[in-house]
């Protein structure tokens, strides 16, 4: 049987729950199998997943996968692996268990711990070195925490037990059967460990972390052969794993935004806007972090990021934490009910905001309601408050790069809402594509794999090049916009001025309490 007879096996790993999805040669999905994970919240800002959960999970949606679509392991060329990024897990190497809890990229516990380090002025360094800011979103200073805080870390840890990686490397390793320790470039560049400039982990900024070189994995491409199935395993065949990419970047893969200047945004959990900037590497500010975009055929390819910590996950907290909806399509009804937002805005910092304002201590706040307003204000104000956020994110790449989006190229889940897609063209002004296919995190680890294996010969035969799912054009007269923007620019700038107002209060109440105990 050849490569183009056979098919792939797609992981997407993502902050709330595990796809498998298997996909023909011709880019076509034959089915898809999902489940979700449990998320731990232990305190405010604290958010944890169970790493050997994740990988339960990968199992049975695989095994499902196949049976729906009928494929046999043996008839699969390639296993690929599309994950969050920055989520940060230890685990043991004898016994095979994660060491804890893995810390999650929008948990917040290490925020005193990057204050600290940026008092102490060693931001200039790391952002030079990794492209990336001084913010407990990345890994180091979770690792770290899990070194100090988790009964027996240390001590496995002096035993030459334990191991470090992100979601991607975990999974490498479980299904290669500890055979492989190894990452690609851009779940690395999400570390604050990696010099995305020399392309190898940094041994000073290992030191300041206090995260032992050893224990980090290998770095390579994204479409490098990582190992092979056990084909005594849960698998039951021997196949490659390969297409190994962190999710955003994947997304801006498998949208095919392979020329530089082409941006993408992945609405999930939170929003990842990135803009494909080309062979050489970026020296971001303004709030934008520099990251490798991959490492294909022998070459690395640079983007420049806009990451907005809460997007999609403002949606679940109205339906799991507020019960202001059961399921979507009821969400859906109550945004026909309201078909504006009634003045109302919700800003969603509930771990923090990322650019450009990187205020990991601000909490979230709806404002402007009054006596009329009812839950589908809220509703509605928490589907615009996605777009408004991708829009400051869009103008901040725009004037970090000097480049003007053409368009912008929309995946994930909270896409499929008609609402959301217009409103997004209406504020950006500029058209927004979504793709026909959701999964694009999914579909740029397939493509990855695929190059990899053979499958296709380069980037210019992968398939759907040309497809589009729907396309939306601004409609939305200037002075509407012009009005909604200055209201949501007004909620931020009111919860910031709170935010820091808080701040200082506490500092005050901290010096007063010293000054009475000395």
């Amino acid at each position: 049987m050849s490569a183009s007879d056979k098919f792939i096996l797609a992981i997407d790993q993502s902050t709330s729950g595990t796809k498998a999805l298997i996909v023909n040669a011709s880019g076509t999905v034959r089915s898809r199998s999902s489940r979700d994970h449990r998320q731990y919240y232990p305190n405010s800002g604290w958010v944890e997943h169970d790493a050997q959960e994740i990988y339960d999970n990968v199992k049975l949606a695989a095994l499902n996968a196949l049976r729906v679509a009928q494929v046999s392991p043996a008839e699969l060329a390639a296993v690929t692996i599309t994950n969050q990024r920055e989520t940060a897990v230890l685990w043991d190497r004898m016994t095979g268990e994660p060491v804890g809890r893995a810390v999650v990229w929008q948990c917040q516990r290490t925020a005193e711990a990057c204050a600290g380090l940026k008092e102490q002025g060693h931001e200039g360094t790391v952002t030079a070195k990794t492209g990336l800011t001084l913010d407990p979103y990345f890994s180091a200073t979770k690792w770290r925490w899990i070194l100090d805080n988790v009964e027996g870390a240390r001590e496995k840890l002096d035993e030459g037990r334990l191991l470090a990686g992100t979601i991607d490397s975990w999974l490498v390793w479980k299904l290669t059967g500890g055979k492989t320790h190894a990452t690609d470039y851009t779940n690395a560049s999400r570390t604050s460990l990696f010099n995305i400039y020399t392309l190898a982990w940094d041994e000073e900024l290992c030191e300041l972390f206090g995260i032992p070189r050893g224990i980090l994995p290998e770095v390579r491409n994204s479409d490098e052969v990582f190992g092979y199935t056990e084909s005594e395993g849960w698998l039951g065949a021997s196949v490659p794993v390969t297409g190994i990419i962190g999710d955003s970047q994947a997304a801006l893969f498998g949208n095919l935004c392979l020329k530089e200047g082409m941006a993408k945004a992945t609405y999930g959990t939170g929003t990842s806007v990135l803009m494909n900037v080309g062979a050489a590497a970026p020296h971001a500010g303004g709030g934008l972090v520099s990251t490798v975009a991959w490492g294909c055929g022998g070459r690395v390819t640079y983007a420049l990021e806009a990451v907005i910590r809460s997007s999609g996950d403002s949606l679940n907290w109205l339906r799991d934490n507020l019960g202001l909806f059961a399921t979507y399509q009821e969400m859906e009804q109550l945004l026909e009910r309201a078909p504006d937002h009634g003045g109302v805005y919700l800003v969603p910092a509930f771990v923090g905001l990322g650019a450009p304002y990187w205020r990991p201590d601000a909490r979230a706040a709806i404002m402007g309601m009054s006596r009329a307003t009812d839950k589908s204000h809220i509703v509605r104000a928490a589907i615009e408050s996605i777009a408004y956020q991708v829009h400051d994110a869009v103008e901040l790449l725009q004037s970090e790069s000097c480049v003007i989006l053409e368009e912008l190229r929309a995946d994930g889940g909270a896409t499929v809402n008609e609402i959301l897609m217009q409103f997004q063209a209406d504020l950006l002004r500029k058209p927004v594509t979504r793709t026909g296919i959701a999964e694009r995190s999914a579909m740029g680890s397939v493509y990855m794999g695929g190059l990899a294996i053979g499958l296709w010969n380069s980037p210019d035969s992968l398939p759907n090049c040309t497809h589009e799912g729907a396309r939306y054009e601004p409609l939305m007269e200037s002075s509407e916009r012009n009005r909604r923007l200055s209201g949501w620019q007004t909620a931020v700038a009111s919860l910031l001025a709170g935010t820091s107002k808080r701040q200082h209060e506490w500092e005050e109440a901290q010096n007063h309490h010293e000054r009475n105990h000395r």
